[in-house]
């Protein structure tokens, strides 16, 4: 990850709670669409997120009306964006230097970088509130000790399937090892069952599969070795890459799933709302994702943990995965931090209600009542250790190339050695 100028540092330290106050208290106005102060006292400001789909598509917009009556002299102007689409607008307006008042973010180097070139707002001294959210849910937006993200879901990647699917192919139990995972793919394809849903076309969701397998077999410490080192060519990447391959050559995923998105039509989600598809490693919103863009698998979805590699040194109950929080731009008004504090703390009941989210206030976990989310969120509470998702994780050009080599190693493209080539020359050269 990216370290961070210590001129920036130390004018942060210096300026401390009085430069906080100010900047959040102000409502700042300035050019563009900024949001800020008009003459009359009412306050607008921008908030972009990525809820393009259920249950965040109907709640996100219910929760910021829901804001606005309480609060009638403030306006939130919304921009709801597709995953891909919200990152690439994003990585623009950073470069352009000005990003909206209140914006998705998912932590690590991408934030780190925004914060390195000052576009963030250090909320530490201000966030009175921080100690009702678990420590976990916000470990990904804590820089050098300083806060500058606000969580509203926590969760981890692992294997949704459909239990269904897994009796016909005769699998009783979900595999713990590489070694029985493999087995149960060609059991799934033995019985005419498409063993894995993956939407090729978006990347990132192919990603998750060399992390997993990198973190099973390097592990956790060698992930943030090969960061700091900013090389990936160590044996354990390449034996990573080695394992996926083998996944690949088995051609366990559905027809045309290089060209399939994760939630459009026929996409990855779809493929297992609609029963088609055996498995899809995916995180915590998988099932309401599932749901929106295909059907209910209801009882017959479950969850087990990415299988451990014979021979690895990661262990089963290290997890890989992340949350959603937002961020607030440098100098965002006061308003925006209020709106965030009514968001995750006064409708925390409702993300859970949503079946779409897993909680970050604490003790807010004995609110769940889906038997999967609560797999997973003992899992989580269980977990030994903790990897960011690797696109967020390590700057944006590093993350980018993960994602894209390994696609082109799905594809057929690149070698295992190549792979680990790239990431490394992505990461001396960010």
């Amino acid at each position: 990850m990216a370290s961070t100028h210590p001129s920036r540092r130390s004018f942060l330290a210096l300026s401390g709670l009085t430069a906080l106050s100010v900047s959040l208290t102000a409502a700042c106005g300035g050019g563009g669409s900024e949001g800020g102060a008009s003459a009359d006292g009412k306050v607008s400001f921008e908030w972009w997120n990525i809820a393009t789909t259920e249950p965040g598509k109907s709640l996100f917009p219910q929760i910021a009306t829901a804001f606005m009556a309480a609060h009638p002299n403030i306006k939130i102007q919304t921009t709801s964006l597709e995953n891909e689409a919200f990152k690439s607008k994003l990585t623009a307006t950073t470069s352009s230097g000005k990003l909206p008042d209140v914006f998705q973010t998912w932590g690590g180097g991408v934030l780190q970088q925004q914060v390195d070139a000052g576009l963030v707002e250090d909320i530490t001294d201000v966030l009175d509130w921080s100690t009702q959210l678990t420590p976990v849910s916000l470990e990904a937006y804590q820089i050098e000790g300083r806060t500058y993200g606000v969580p509203y879901d926590i969760g981890m990647v692992g294997f949704w399937y459909n239990k269904k699917l897994f009796a016909k192919a005769g699998v009783s139990t979900p595999p713990a090892t590489w070694a029985e995972f493999l087995d149960t793919v060609g059991k799934l394809k033995a019985a005419g069952v498409t063993p894995i849903a993956l939407a090729g076309k978006e990347k990132w969701p192919g990603h998750y599969y060399w992390a997993y397998l990198a973190m099973r077999v390097a592990g956790l410490p060698a992930l943030q070795e090969a960061a700091a080192s900013k090389d990936f060519t160590g044996p354990g990447f390449v034996q990573a890459g080695a394992h996926l391959k083998e996944l690949v050559d088995l051609q366990p995923f559905q027809p045309s799933f290089l060209g399939a998105g994760y939630a459009t039509p026929g996409g990855q989600a779809a493929s297992m709302g609609n029963g088609k598809a055996a498995m899809e490693l995916m995180g915590q919103w998988a099932p309401s994702v599932q749901k929106d863009a295909g059907a209910d698998l209801g009882a017959d979805l479950g969850f087990f943990p990415f299988p451990t590699v014979e021979g690895g040194v990661g262990k089963i109950d290290e997890v890989f995965g992340g949350g959603g929080g937002f961020a607030l731009r440098k100098g965002a008004p006061k308003e925006a931090l209020e709106f965030l504090k009514f968001f995750v703390l006064e409708n925390e009941s409702k993300l859970l209600a949503s079946n779409g989210y897993l909680p970050v206030v604490k003790g807010a976990e004995s609110q769940l009542t889906d038997a999967n989310k609560k797999v997973v969120a003992g899992s989580l509470a269980k977990a030994t250790g903790f990897q960011l998702f690797l696109d967020q994780a390590y700057p944006p050009a590093v993350g980018q190339e993960v994602n894209d080599s390994v696609a082109d190693l799905i594809a057929g493209k690149k070698t295992p050695e190549q792979v680990t080539q790239s990431i490394t020359e992505a990461a001396k050269s960010a």
